[in-house]
């Protein structure tokens, strides 16, 4: 990483001389340097620009967020740089609720949604307006002086680009903080993403409402539009890529460790997304047992499972989540198959239980009685029957889990909706979820025979609700124990 700068202050000379800053870095710049850095620069601006894909999308969802709050000024950040570790950062997501109004993924974006006073008409609304960072200044020096210009991170739109891109008014981020602590009238925000902003607002705003904007924005994503079906099936078919990358080089893994599974998965995510969703469980042998294992820092052994918990997330933010279970050597062991079965079986009850009208719940419930089932069946709950089982939850000591929940540009997507919109509602055509049942025998577990401990197995699929039934979005990856087998003596043939 470039950095040629010295740890001097600007006070610590007389004349204050042009300085080149940098995370905190300076060094000095001649008057020369900084004159011939004015000029000789190409004219880049953008015309013509058309509309990014999902324009028509965002103002349908910004016209459906201003009905709901008529006379309110809304404002949603996208977020800022994070810092890493001294003078780096984490690559940049925009703020979900900010990217979902807008199609944009600047850092220190906003948008503000000013309202309306109603018309003759008796119509009113909002006017939405997107502040954003301009084209650094070359006439200033900022574009090198600075060490956010554009010449140390990159070309950004210019506002008149931006308008054109996203369809919405653009304007300077930097006037925004003023501009919210003159403002009058009442004001909701999306907290969290930026404090500069959320500090102008102090007086003006209070927790309460403001969550009201949260939940509104988190249930308007539960049905997802033709736009959004389609990234997450894009979502899902570079998964199903990544998934056969893994596979191809399972044998690389087993010499070097579960880090190879995950940088594996990465690239495919990386070529062609935006990065992964979320961060990828590879968890190989008895790790498999661990829900969120994301260490990813062990063996991988033949003759043990590798549990894959991974998904890409488009250049769009939306995201797969999906699991398989594979055995690394290609062939399942009796026990090992007797689990996957049983796990598979739950999945398929449950995936069948996903279509408009049932309730949300179902597709769980189905799910966990076919693992208590088997559960009763092994002998690893007594003599109780299944109702009784189900009745005490005594499942759970090996399932854990629920079985699915909402996905969209988050991996758990919607989470701030109200229980009644969310696992108390029934399913409706465009809403995704996932199917994800499990059994996990934890390698300390004295309660199941020894040959069970540290088995995991989780297979997830993608589901969307459809108008006659659902459909399986990551149909793509077989979860069969037999079409497993063959799937990975294919790709490694």
């Amino acid at each position: 990483m470039a950095e040629e700068l010295t740890p001097e202050t600007p006070e610590e000379s007389g004349e204050e001389p042009i300085k080149q800053r940098k995370n905190g870095l300076y060094a000095e710049v001649s008057d020369e340097l900084a004159e011939n850095m004015k000029s000789g620069w190409a004219d880049t601006e953008l015309h013509g620009l058309e509309p990014i894909a999902q324009a028509e999308h965002t103002a349908r969802r910004r016209a459906a967020l201003s009905a709901h709050f008529p006379g309110e000024r809304l404002v949603i950040p996208a977020g800022n740089l994070r810092t890493r570790s001294n003078d780096t950062e984490y690559a940049f997501r925009a703020s979900t609720e900010y990217a979902y109004l807008t199609g944009d993924q600047s850092e220190d974006g906003v948008l503000v949604m000013e309202p309306v006073a109603a018309g003759s008409d008796g119509t009113g609304g909002h006017k939405a307006t997107i502040y954003l960072l301009p084209r650094s200044n070359r006439e200033n020096g900022e574009f090198w002086l600075d060490g956010q210009g554009e010449l140390w991170v990159g070309r950004r739109h210019s506002l008149a680009e931006a308008e054109q891109l996203l369809g919405i008014p653009a304007k300077d981020v930097r006037e925004l903080p003023e501009r919210l602590r003159e403002a009058t009238g009442p004001v909701r925000a999306v907290r969290g993403h930026d404090a500069a902003i959320e500090a102008a607002l102090t007086d003006k705003v209070t927790a309460e409402r403001d969550e009201e904007l949260r939940v509104f924005l988190s249930e308007a994503r539960l049905v997802k539009d033709a736009f959004e079906i389609a990234e997450l099936q894009k979502a899902c078919d570079s998964t199903a890529r990544g998934f056969e990358d893994v596979v191809k080089v399972l044998d690389r893994a087993e010499a070097t460790s579960e880090r190879y599974i995950e940088g594996t998965f990465f690239l495919r995510a990386r070529v062609e997304g935006n990065d992964v969703g979320y961060g990828s469980i590879c968890a190989a042998g008895p790790h498999a047992t661990t829900l969120h294992w994301v260490r990813n820092d062990g063996a991988v052994r033949s003759g043990e499972l590798l549990l894959l918990d991974a998904g890409v997330e488009t250049t769009e933010l939306y995201t797969a989540d999906v699991t398989r279970t594979l055995p690394i050597n290609g062939r399942f062991t009796p026990l090992q198959r007797k689990i996957y079965d049983a796990v598979h079986e739950a999945q398929e009850a449950g995936i069948a239980a996903v279509r408009p009208g049932a309730a949300f719940r179902d597709f769980h419930d189905a799910a966990q009685r076919v693992l208590a089932t088997r559960l009763v069946e092994w002998g690893l709950l007594g003599d109780m029957d299944v109702e009784k089982v189900l009745e005490l939850g005594l499942q759970r000591r090996w399932t854990l889990h629920g079985t699915g929940h909402m996905l969209g540009m988050d991996v758990h997507d919607c989470a701030a909706a109200r229980t009644e919109r969310y696992v108390d509602t029934t399913l409706e055509p465009g809403m995704c979820l996932t199917v994800e049942p499990g059994l996990y025998f934890q390698a300390d577990d004295l309660t199941v025979p020894a040959e069970y401990r540290g088995i995991g197995v989780r297979i997830e699929d993608d589901i969307l609700v459809t108008e006659d039934g659902n459909r399986n979005l990551s149909e793509a990856l077989p979860r069969q124990a037999d079409e497993v087998e063959a799937w990975m003596a294919r790709l490694n043939g």
